[in-house]
């Protein structure tokens, strides 16, 4: 048998990506674009980028191998810088966000624009705004949202700190009366803030609780930093497997603090100078939350979608060909990265959805908002729980390698986590779609006059009135029409929701019921603007339509798929003893899978990271050029332990330790020897 060629598998890695690349069929500018909204977007962070790449400070080759303590101080650093840039390049507060994502960078100052700096925007009154927004536009002050409590997170109702009025000094004195009262996980606290977004108990003066409302309080000196009187703050310590170590979440405790009662949040609601309450039309009217967080979502798993379809498709293992070539591990591409496209894609509908939401608040219309609380709830969910999910598949794909830092995912991942607890638990927010759905499903079933009323995320519960649509009879076509996959996905919501809501008080349900139905609720409002997604292609080129319209069809089938249970329980998929009837699903998802594989890199570099910015969570694995192998060992001579060709741990602990088994092995050989 004749040798088989030797094969340079470092130079085979750029040979595997350029062919890869060729086999495109995507105008990857276009598909770009399609992503970010156009080519305007495109061209403002690829202006942003090059300025960035030139700043030493940004780069992250070394952050890995920094303490806590250095890098928090690396961290302020690069805060400093950023706004140092601001001013110089003059840019507008659009440039300063796309610059500060492009970094990509866990800092304190996120929580100030994206938490403190909304609330004053949306609840800063007049006389607050005009003493304080130039501040905190420009960031003379840095600020912090305290609202988890040691004893209580997503429960704001049950938060023990108040904030008493005493109305014959004009002031609210903020106390925090038990140890389960400390203001804990504050993003920014620890060390960094100077001023708070407080949330605490508004108590009247005769002593009436109105529940939490919000607060401006001032928690350090703005001369010399330190915490002003009757304040105790610090961090919380380091989080799990060292995750966001350059963020110093804290904690807070108020002893008697006083604060004017202008410092109350009053736009909506106040206190007067006699201290009457002036109730605000909406008991949910601070709300605003969620919505950055899906298509930041998708964002951060195409991140992790293009390192580890970037790997696989240059990593070889196994058996030989007859090029003598192991074969690639990408032998057709996980469904991971579906959900980048769909959460970005659905990031701007519901950014848009809410802004028209605050247009409506500013005049005091809160016909819209009861719904929209429920749908960024369960989107939220949603969201944060596929992306952890996805996260860690990617980084599994990468076998072995995907463990160490150098990938990038396992920062990533971690970095990510946090996501379902964060702005309310997971768990938590289940409870509140559910309880929104029922109440409109019992409208819907008492009044077919209701159905024309149902808000757009409600609208799968058409389907419970005697006139709508029948649910598809489910055949191996049915996997192949888009409309028939999205009926079901909605039927399977609405019978469940129906279900539920039908069951007596005193009636057994499973224990995990509120996830379930909140899951199938959210994915039915999502398969109906993936439906949409894939009707509005049209404005795309052909090929570009037809293989983004395969990735948006392949989301609504693993949807399917994972509903598999659900529509099994409520008859929508029924067992005829003829065989497995969802093996054709199954293979429908196989046959996409196959579909996208030739375009799997030119999906990945239409996400439009370069190096530089995937480098930002430090991966060596995601190069564009394939170079992989040359990247992990350009990393590794990094590791300041290889500085030291014997390491200085040898002479006080390893060398004693040898020695002393040296010398047991010897005392066993003469005593073996003597037999």
């Amino acid at each position: 048998m004749a040798p088989r060629p030797r094969v340079d598998v470092n130079q085979q890695t750029a040979a595997d990506m350029n062919a890869a690349r060729s086999q495109t069929s995507i105008s990857v500018q276009t598909v770009r674009n399609y992503l970010y909204g156009g080519q305007k977007v495109w061209d403002l962070r690829q202006r942003l980028e090059k300025i960035l790449v030139q700043e030493p400070l940004f780069d992250k080759q070394h952050r890995d191998f920094l303490g806590r303590t250095d890098q928090y101080i690396r961290a302020a650093a690069i805060i400093n810088r950023l706004t140092e840039l601001r001013r110089i390049h003059g840019w507008s507060q659009e440039e300063y966000n796309t610059a500060s994502s492009l970094l990509s960078e866990v800092v304190s100052i996120t929580l100030h624009d994206v938490a403190f700096q909304p609330v004053f925007l949306g609840q800063g009154s007049p006389a607050l705004m005009e003493n304080y927004w130039d501040l905190v536009h420009e960031k003379g002050i840095q600020g912090c949202y305290l609202q988890t409590e040691l004893g209580h997170g997503t429960n704001v109702a049950r938060l023990e700190t108040t904030s008493t009025y005493i109305p014959e000094t004009q002031e609210f004195e903020l106390n925090s009366p038990s140890l389960t009262s400390t203001k804990w996980w504050i993003g920014a606290l620890g060390k960094s803030a100077t001023h708070g977004a407080v949330q605490a108990k508004l108590i009247l003066p005769d002593g009436k609780d109105m529940g939490p409302h919000l607060f401006f309080v001032q928690l350090r000196s703005l001369e010399d930093h330190k915490p002003l009187r009757g304040i105790t703050v610090g961090d919380i310590g380091p989080k799990a497997s060292g995750g966001m170590a350059a963020q110093d979440q804290g904690f807070a405790r108020f002893d008697h603090v006083r604060i004017p009662r202008t410092n109350m949040f009053s736009k909506f609601a106040e206190v007067t100078i006699e201290g009457s309450y002036i109730q605000p039309p909406h008991a949910k009217l601070s709300y605003g939350g969620h919505s950055s967080m899906i298509p930041s979502a998708g964002w951060t798993i195409a991140k992790a979608a293009t390192v580890a379809i970037r790997y696989t498709t240059v990593r070889r293992q196994g058996e030989l060909d007859a090029k003598g070539l192991e074969r690639q591990v990408l032998t057709y591409p996980s469904t991971y990265y579906r959900l980048a496209f769909v959460f970005i894609e659905l990031g701007r509908y519901t950014i848009k959805a809410l802004t028209q939401m605050q247009e409506r608040l500013a005049s005091r219309d809160t016909s819209l908002l009861p719904e929209m609380h429920a749908l960024l709830c369960g989107l939220k969910v949603f969201v944060t729980t596929q992306g952890i999910i996805d996260i860690e598949t990617a980084r599994r794909s990468m076998g072995g390698h995907g463990y160490s830092a150098f990938a990038g995912l396992g920062r990533l991942y971690i970095e990510y986590l946090p996501s379902a607890t964060f702005e309310g638990d997971n768990f938590v927010l289940d409870g509140q779609v559910v309880r929104a759905a029922t109440k409109l499903c019992k409208a819907v079933l008492s009044s077919t006059s209701a159905v024309a009323n149902l808000p757009l995320p409600s609208a799968y519960l058409r389907l419970l009135s005697t006139t709508s649509e029948a649910p598809p009879q489910v055949t191996a076509s049915t996997w192949h029409d888009v409309h028939s996959v999205v009926l079901l996905l909605e039927w399977r919501a609405a019978l469940m929701v129906k279900n539920f809501t039908q069951t007596p008080a005193s009636g057994d349900v499973d224990a995990n019921v509120n996830q379930r139905l909140a899951r199938a609720i959210t994915e039915a409002f999502v398969a109906a603007q993936v439906g949409e997604m894939i009707n509005n292609l049209t404005n795309l080129p052909s090929e570009d339509a037809r293989v983004v319209g395969c990735l948006y069809r392949l989301y609504l089938l693993t949807s399917a798929e994972t509903a598999l249970v659900d529509l099994l329980s409520v008859g929508l998929i029924r067992h005829t003893g003829a065989g497995d009837p969802t093996q054709d699903l199954r293979l429908a998802v196989k046959a996409l899978c196959l579909e996208v594989l030739p375009n799997a890199i030119g999906l990945t570099d239409a996400f439009g990271f370069s190096d530089w910015s995937l480098d930002r969570f430090n991966s060596a694995l995601g190069v564009s050029d394939g170079r992989v192998y040359e990247a992990l060992w350009k990393r590794a001579q990094m590791e300041p332990m290889n500085q030291y060709e014997v390491t200085p741990a040898y002479a006080p602990y390893i060398r004693p330790m040898l020695q002393r088994g040296q010398a047991a092995a010897q005392q066993k050989m003469k005593l073996k020897s003597r037999l």
